[in-house]
Formats: structure tokens, C-alpha cells, sequence
């Protein structure tokens, strides 16, 4: 069964620096994306309770309330489910953020990257600190608890310290979540062409990272990338980690289901066109299920769980994999746990390579 749905909404002002993600800026045709993603949504969800929604962009925040409540009505949720929605957060109001409360939406993860004003702009944000500041405010004001600011490492001109007292900022804001992401230039971005100078490298992002744990102590470092205070962790992402099925709905959007990974179109008028067309679909092996089973597994804090594994995929996990497992134990890669073992602060830092060792 699917509980959980991601919702691509793949309209932007304009391309951050950074950025290679698939959207547009092309807000004409917002409503015939609608109209589309409507059919998609009719023909492919099978009416389940939800336990996760989640609208990503792209910037769903160009959206009105109104059509926040379109894209929510098909699907089944209740009070329990965590529905969440990106937003960048220039030109958010309170009044706008208490519509699309009452229109379903319970957590928020704001785009702040960064408080420096000079940084965000080298990057190609469009807000400013105080505009951070005010959505985080209007949210808290407009009821939400559950609220995730999301930063990026290793950006132009950023220090250990100007990175650290960014998330000092932040949790003095008073924030339950915030989400890490090191500096990734990648085809299909302004910066792949137009490199920027003054970028922290290997080792000035694994410092930022280290110093990012300290400076979090206060807050569950429950995944790689994320940290949370007691009782907020997104539950949505750890569908993901936890490797259970999702639906993709929407331009580019990729789902997981009965062991096939599917991706939709990524150009948007085709989309439009004809939103039932998959792009790819793959079904996977067994012993492709069992790597993505360690893959995500390892993204947990908690590491991967040697029963709940030999039992779906009757194998006898230790031995399997015996010598790559003594061979990260020995330098402290990786460490035991009650019931199975995770990657240590040094193994995620290498977490790439240690992975790799775990494909046939």
C-alpha cells in the first residue's frame, strides 16, 4: 500500500545560481499544469489514507491558496497526516500562510540557504535575511509548529564561522527542523558555466559539516542531512530512507511502487500534453531492492537493521556482507548497534565510498 505522495510544482520567478533542478518561469501556463496534474492524480492514485504529502518545487509558494486547496482536494488525509510545502520567502504574508493552513497544510520547509545578504546574492535569491525572519514569524503567528529552514554549505564566500552563526540564527528563530546541503555544482546550472570563485572545498565542507553536529547538539541528528527537535522529524523523508512505496505526481517527479521506480516527463508543455505518459520505468532486482535497502538505511542515524533485512530478504546479512563490514568496523567507519550497525561521524563523511563497496 502507498501512504505517502510527493507533488511536483515545478514553477520558479526565476533559476537560483545554484540550481539544476527541472522548473520554469513560465507562470502563464500554471493553471493548464493544474488541469493536467488533476488527470494524473484521477488516474493514478488508488484513494488511500495518506500519512505524508508533500509539494516541492520548483516554488510552490507562487501558488494561491486557492490553488494549493485544488491540487489537496483528490487526496485522502485527515489530521494526523503531515502535509507539507516549500516556500521561498519573499512576498509571503501572514494572511497567506493562514490560507493554506486552513487549506490542509501543517508543516512548511522554508528556502533560506543563507542570512548573508552579499552570499544570496551571488547565488541568485531573490529574499532577504529580514524576509526569513518575517516568514518564520507570520508562520508561527499563523499557527504552525512545524516549520524546517533549509541551508547550503560551502557557498561563495562563506566562512565556518559566518555558516555556523547562521545556524545560531536559526534556532534562535525558533525553528523544529533544519535541513543541511552541501554545495553541489552539477549540469544544468548557471554555475556549471560560470564557476564561482571563493567556494569552500572537500575539506573546508567537511569542517562546516562537523561544526554544523556541535552547533546542532540540541537537535536530533536523526539523518544525514537533518536535524530536529523531539517529535519533528519529517516523517516524509523518512518514508523515503525507510524505503517504503510513494507516488510522484506531477513534471519530473519520480515515484516508487511494488519495487518500480517511475519518473514523468521533464518538459513541461509535453506534460501538459499528456500527464499519464511515464518517462522511465524500472523494476527492480532483488539484489537491487537489497542495496537501495542499504543505501537508505545508512542515511538514518540510526543506521540499518540486521533482522528487519535478513528477514525481507532472506539472507544472512553479517555473513554476506562479513568482509566489507570488518573491514569498515577496523577503522571505525562504521560501529555496531543493538540491532544492527550505522556509519560513524568519519563514515559519513566518506559515505560514498563505503557505499560503493556494498554493490555487487
Amino acid at each position: 500500500m502507498t501512504k505517502s505522495a510527493y507533488i511536483h510544482i515545478p514553477f520558479c520567478r526565476q533559476k537560483c545560481r545554484y540550481c539544476s533542478f527541472i522548473s520554469f518561469a513560465e507562470p502563464d501556463l500554471i493553471e493548464d499544469y493544474l488541469e493536467a496534474l488533476k488527470k494524473e492524480i484521477n488516474q493514478f492514485y488508488k484513494g488511500e489514507l495518506l500519512d505524508t504529502l508533500y509539494l516541492g518545487g520548483g516554488t510552490p509558494s507562487l501558488l494561491t491558496a486557492k490553488q494549493i486547496k485544488k491540487i489537496l482536494s483528490p487526496f485522502k488525509f485527515d489530521k494526523n497526516t503531515e502535509v507539507t510545502m516549500e516556500l521561498n520567502p519573499e512576498h509571503i504574508s501572514e494572511e497567506y500562510l493562514s490560507e493554506i493552513k486552513k487549506a490542509g497544510i501543517n508543516r512548511l520547509s522554508i528556502g533560506c540557504q543563507s542570512f548573508d545578504k552579499e552570499i544570496l546574492d551571488i547565488i541568485g535569491r531573490k529574499h532577504t535575511p529580514d524576509d526569513v525572519e518575517n516568514a518564520v514569524h507570520y508562520a508561527q503567528n499563523a499557527g504552525f509548529k512545524n516549520i524546517n529552514l533549509d541551508f547550503i554549505y560551502g557557498l561563495p564566500k562563506q566562512t565556518l564561522k559566518s555558516f555556523t552563526d547562521d545556524l545560531i540564527h536559526a534556532k534562535n528563530l525558533g525553528v523544529s527542523h533544519i535541513s543541511l546541503y552541501g554545495l553541489k555544482i552539477e549540469e544544468g546550472c548557471y554555475f556549471y558555466k560560470n564557476p564561482p570563485t571563493e567556494i569552500a572545498d572537500d575539506d573546508l565542507q567537511s569542517e562546516m559539516y562537523l561544526a554544523a553536529i556541535k552547533t546542532l547538539k540540541d537537535f536530533d541528528h536523526y539523518e544525514i542531512s537533518n536535524f530536529a527537535k523531539s517529535g519533528y522529524f519529517s516523517r516524509h523523508n523518512l518514508n523515503y530512507w525507510n524505503n517504503e512505496n510513494y507516488y510522484g505526481f506531477g513534471v519530473a517527479a519520480h515515484g516508487y511502487q511494488e519495487n518500480i521506480r517511475y519518473s514523468n516527463q521533464e518538459n513541461l508543455k509535453n506534460y501538459i500534453l499528456n500527464p499519464l505518459k511515464k518517462n522511465k520505468t524500472h523494476t527492480l532486482s532483488k539484489q537491487e531492492q537489497l542495496e537501495e535497502e542499504i543505501f537508505l538505511g545508512f542515511r538514518r542515524k540510526s543506521g540499518i537493521n540486521f533482522e528487519k533485512i535478513n528477514k525481507k530478504f532472506r539472507i544472512n546479512f553479517e555473513e554476506k556482507y562479513s568482509k566489507i563490514l570488518s573491514k569498515y568496523y577496523k577503522s571505525s567507519h562504521l560501529e555496531k548497534t543493538l540491532s544492527g550497525c550505522k556509519l560513524t561521524i568519519e563514515g559519513i563523511l566518506v559515505s560514498n565510498y563505503i557505499l560503493s563497496d556494498f554493490i555487487e
